[in-house]
């Protein structure tokens, strides 16, 4: 099985690479090894009515999204709350790749999604990029799945180190690793 990890916050060290980089720990720990963990620390996809995604001449950001995503059976996306909605940068990839050059991006793939705060949040964004998520495949005729159980990241910084390990809070480390397997399991059904 292969897994994209895709952290969508254009921070610099962001709180959602911190847990997207958690998060591959606790894949690894599971037995998976094909991870990819891409960070949107250097997105340029151009704003929706500014430009498009050119498919035969990719950035080196867009190309590594897109192979880690296209390549992926599971992908996770890792947001930011942005004022209690998704972060810009990730709804804009979403318009700018369900398009028919990118149907790829969602046929035969399971999506989940986790939200991260400084505080308490993450739950909205992961519900409207259900709904965005599934409209795409629809709207496109592809068939991937949504997993329904999204995870909401509270006070990450207080619960993962710079390292991206945990600092001891077992009901923080069991609650993710249940969200993981949860999305494994989904992924096990979807693709075999």
């Amino acid at each position: 099985m292969n897994i994209a990890i895709i952290a969508t916050s254009p921070r610099k060290n962001s709180n959602s690479l911190r847990f997207s980089k958690y998060l591959q720990k606790i894949t690894q720990s599971s037995g998976y090894e094909n991870i990819t963990v891409v960070d949107f620390h250097h997105f340029d996809i151009p704003s929706v009515g500014r430009g498009t995604v050119n498919k035969d001449a990719l950035t080196d950001f867009q190309s590594e999204l897109i192979t880690a995503w296209g390549n992926a059976d599971l992908v996770f996306f890792v947001t930011p709350e942005y004022n209690f909605t998704v972060n810009g940068d990730l709804l804009n990839a979403f318009h700018q790749l369900g398009s028919k050059d990118f149907a790829h991006l969602f046929n035969n793939k399971v999506f989940a999604f986790a939200g991260v705060s400084s505080g308490r949040g993450g739950k909205v964004p992961c519900l409207e990029l259900t709904t965005v998520v599934n409209k795409i495949i629809n709207f496109s005729n592809q068939y991937s799945v949504v997993s329904p159980r999204i995870y909401e990241s509270h006070e990450t910084h207080k619960n993962l180190d710079e390292n991206s390990d945990s600092v001891g809070n077992l009901i923080y480390e069991s609650s993710v690793k249940a969200f993981v397997d949860y999305a494994l399991e989904v992924t096990k059904r979807w693709v075999e």
